[in-house]
């Protein structure tokens, strides 16, 4: 009796289910199920992007990691999508615990040359094709003239609140270059490290994420105070936005002459609004600073939680980074192929796959994009504290050992 592509699809959905609970009987029925499945995989992929005349296609340049990075970011065909992962420096690696029990956060982030350090682990460690400066978003309002600093028990406390016109008015962002040259120093000590063969990725908050982190004093189990103030205020609202988006952009330009590759620009909070509070309450600060930008670098944004694709889209930015609530295929229909894709494997997943179903999570997300250029693999958010360090590695090397057959650009 012939069975269904369907049927066979339906079963393969509970096998894949039954792996992400552990609901396998033996290893060795665990080991023949993921072969079964990264089988059907590579056959699908066969179906759905059928192969081309290569004398018609120029056939992807050979990369180092920067390139690869660069050219995926302008969506140039490339040997394989590079990757990164948010917050891939810091509490998963052993050798950044042992230096944080010498030195405080606030500190490493202030000392360029333990700044440089904690940038340089993960890549000693992984391999990415991108090292991200180790800094904090808060940096830019600590240099406007909002302090920060950790609890013991754990979070953020700002000096002060922003609460009405008198104190914002206390937040200055002329100067900021040279508040935080710490910053452009480190940059120049990871880019010389680096060495032109690896990516170095600057980044900062967006002022709707920075402003829900001043208007609580640190942080907080519910943000409300932000968006009370662009409901009800919105000429209050509106002078913050404006004195954090010239912080932002003095921030990244002095990043970018400092020698970055590329910026991200962390919405971090961005979900905190309703799609038609999105473009009063974000997009059009997110807008005004890519544009001042002025196409420099490849601009990414990533805005958690967003679902206003037209505003987002609208933006001018090089790449959106997507969170996993939004399906990669989705975002490749919808999606100009002049825009980078960037994502979106759930952080989550590090914590509760073995390494080898992760290797076949990593193998579906890079087959959904399979023939885009302009596709860089990552979370959906940052790495959990508690990743093992082998379900990392089993992620970069899956998708170190991909290799991108030869297609035209859409």
């Amino acid at each position: 009796m012939r069975v269904e592509h369907r049927q066979i699809r339906l079963l393969l959905d509970e096998i894949s289910a039954k792996l992400a609970r552990g609901d396998m009987r033996t290893d060795a029925e665990q080991v023949v199920l993921l072969e079964i499945l990264r089988a059907h995989q590579r056959l699908e992929r066969t179906l759905v992007y059928p192969a081309v005349d290569a004398s018609v296609v120029a056939p992807p340049r050979p990369a180092n990691s920067r390139q690869r990075f660069l050219d995926a970011c302008r969506c140039l065909p490339t040997d394989r999508p590079p990757i990164w992962m948010m917050r891939q420096a810091g509490r998963c690696l052993p050798e950044y615990r042992a230096l944080k029990e010498k030195h405080s956060f606030v500190e490493m982030v202030r000392t360029p040359e333990l700044a440089t350090e904690v940038t340089l682990q993960p890549i000693r460690r992984f391999g990415f094709d991108a090292a991200i400066l180790f800094s904090d978003i808060l940096v830019v309002p600590e240099a406007m003239g909002q302090g920060y600093r950790f609890r013991d028990t754990g979070g953020i406390v700002m000096d002060y609140a922003i609460r009405d016109e008198a104190t914002i008015g206390r937040l200055c962002a002329e100067g900021i270059e040279e508040r935080l040259d710490y910053v452009s120093r480190a940059l120049g000590m990871i880019r010389r490290a680096l060495d032109g063969k690896t990516a170095l990725l600057g980044f900062a908050g967006s002022p709707w994420t920075l402003a829900n982190f001043m208007m609580e004093g640190g942080s907080s189990p519910e943000y409300l105070r932000a968006s009370e103030l662009l409901c009800h205020h919105r000429a209050t609202f509106e002078l913050l936005m404006e004195k954090l988006t010239e912080g932002v952009i003095r921030f990244l330009r002095g990043q970018i002459a400092a020698g970055v590759d590329a910026v991200q620009i962390f919405d971090s909070h961005g979900g905190l609004l309703s799609a038609d509070w999105f473009e009063a309450g974000s997009g059009r600060w997110l807008r005004h600073i890519v544009r001042e930008l002025g196409g420099q670098v490849p601009v990414i944004v990533f805005s958690k939680g967003t679902r206003s694709w037209d505003t987002l889209l609208d933006l001018g930015a090089d790449g959106i980074s997507l969170d996993p609530g939004y399906p990669l295929e989705q975002a490749r229909a919808h999606f100009p192929g002049t825009v980078a894709i960037q994502g979106n494997l759930a952080p989550e997943r590090l914590l509760h796959l073995t390494p080898g179903e992760l290797e076949v999570a990593t193998e579906t997300l890079l087959g959904k994009m399979e023939g885009r250029p302009g596709y860089l693999f990552n979370l959906g958010h940052g790495v959990p504290p508690a990743a093992p360090l082998e379900s990392i590695r089993a992620i970069v090397e899956t998708v170190r050992r991909y290799r991108a057959p030869a297609f035209p650009r859409p």
